[in-house]
């Protein structure tokens, strides 16, 4: 049975995410750290509990969920995965970095690409990745089923949906993969979104005012 484990990084308070299986490997989800500090304090985290991280795969590539990929993969030596619709995304981190104050140096460079529809292992766990473009182009949301939670990244709030105003996002299409992609999901799923609280499948059918 996988674990999972959220921190809450940087000043847009990203949540990250560590999927723990049972012989302390590990699968690190939009690592949003930014400083010195943060990255040590998730590296500490790691040292204490004996994980050994696998990958780094990542819902998206926008600017808050990849602030601690390149420090992690230097220190952990781990492959780095994005849908490969995020490929512009990511090729233009740099620049709206820059925009919101932020250096990064050079963006990470992805060593394979997720595929929609497809089935990750780790170790002997297996997570569904489902598409669900709209916030954007090429997000991808992880579903545990035996766990019964998903990651969503920026698909899903409580009480709210992504921002659909930047680069290659689309309100009609974001709504359609929640629709979709989300609300086919049993109704107790728990939701682990990109920012703020959890909530679940139902709570967001019954009275999210963008999908009433």
């Amino acid at each position: 049975m996988l674990n999972v484990q959220v921190f809450t990084y940087n000043p847009f308070q990203e949540n990250t995410y560590l999927i723990i299986n049972a012989e302390k490997q590990c699968w690190i989800v939009d690592p949003g750290m930014y400083g010195s500090g943060e990255v040590k304090h998730f590296i500490d985290f790691l040292t204490k509990n004996e994980l050994q991280p696998q990958a780094i795969i990542n819902t998206h590539a926008h600017i808050d969920h990849i602030l601690g990929v390149q420090a992690l993969i230097d220190k952990y030596n781990i492959p780095f995965s994005i849908h490969n619709k995020e490929q512009p995304v990511l090729d233009n981190a740099q620049i709206s970095a820059a925009m919101f104050g932020f250096d990064i140096g050079k963006a990470p460079t992805p060593d394979s690409y997720i595929d929609e529809n497809e089935t990750i292992m780790l170790g002997e766990d297996m997570i569904e990745v489902r598409f669900t473009p709209g916030h954007s182009p090429g997000s991808v949301i992880f579903y545990y089923k035996p766990g019964n939670w998903v990651i969503c990244g920026d698909v899903l709030f409580s009480g709210s949906i992504g921002r659909t105003d930047l680069p290659g996002g689309n309100f009609d299409i974001l709504i359609n993969s929640i629709r979709n992609q989300l609300f086919t999901l049993p109704d107790d799923t728990l939701i682990l979104p990109g920012h703020g609280p959890s909530t679940n499948i139902k709570i967001e059918k019954n009275s999210n005012p963008f999908l009433q």
